[in-house]
C-alpha cells in the first residue's frame, strides 16, 4: 500500500514503529453514532497484503478489555478510521481508514508488549490492574485500506530549533 502525502511506505513504517502516542480510533456505534477512542498500539508492517499487489499493507494492533464498548462497536461495523500523530509541534503523522477485527489475546502477550513499550514494563500499578487473571483481554486489529501522511516540520521548524 502506497500512502498519499509526503512520506513513502518505509517512512510510515518507521514512524508507526517508533510512535509512543495512542492511536485515535474512530468507529460507529450500533445506533450509528460516531465514536472515537484512544488506545495504545503496536505496528506490524508485515501483516496483510494489498488486494492489487503482493506487498504487505500492515496492521495496527491494539489491546483492550473484552468487555469494552469498542468490541461491540467493531462487531457492529468493522469500518474504522484512525490517526497517529504528534501532540506537540511540529505536527506530523499518519491517518487513514480500514477494517477492524477482534481476536482473543489469551496470554495477554500483546498487552504485555504494549505495557513494556509505553510504560517500560509490566511491574507498575497499571500493569498489575490490566494483567489481573480474571480480566479477559482482546486484540483489536486494524488493517488499513488507505494511509495518508502529513509533516509540518518544514513550516513549523523541528523540535531541535
Amino acid at each position: 500500500m502506497d500512502p498519499t502525502g509526503p512520506w513513502d511506505r518505509d517512512r510510515v513504517d518507521d514512524y508507526l514503529a517508533e510512535a509512543r502516542v495512542p492511536v485515535r480510533l474512530g468507529c460507529r456505534t450500533p445506533s450509528d453514532r460516531p465514536w472515537i477512542v484512544s488506545l495504545w498500539f503496536a505496528w506490524d508492517p508485515d501483516a496483510g497484503a494489498d488486494a492489487d499487489a503482493d506487498s504487505p499493507s500492515g496492521a495496527i494492533r491494539c489491546a483492550t478489555s473484552a468487555d469494552a464498548d469498542l468490541v461491540e462497536f467493531v462487531a457492529h461495523d468493522d469500518e474504522v478510521s484512525f490517526d497517529v500523530s504528534t501532540n506537540d509541534p511540529p505536527y506530523k503523522g499518519v491517518r487513514g481508514r480500514g477494517r477492524a477485527t477482534v481476536r482473543p489475546d489469551e496470554g495477554k502477550d500483546l498487552l504485555r508488549t504494549l505495557l513494556t513499550e509505553y510504560l517500560g514494563g509490566v511491574d507498575n500499578p497499571t500493569g498489575e490492574r490490566l494483567l489481573r487473571p480474571e480480566r479477559e483481554e482482546v486484540e483489536i486489529r486494524i488493517e488499513p485500506e488507505r494511509l495518508h501522511t502529513w509533516d509540518y516540520s518544514g513550516r513549523m521548524g523541528s523540535a531541535d530549533d
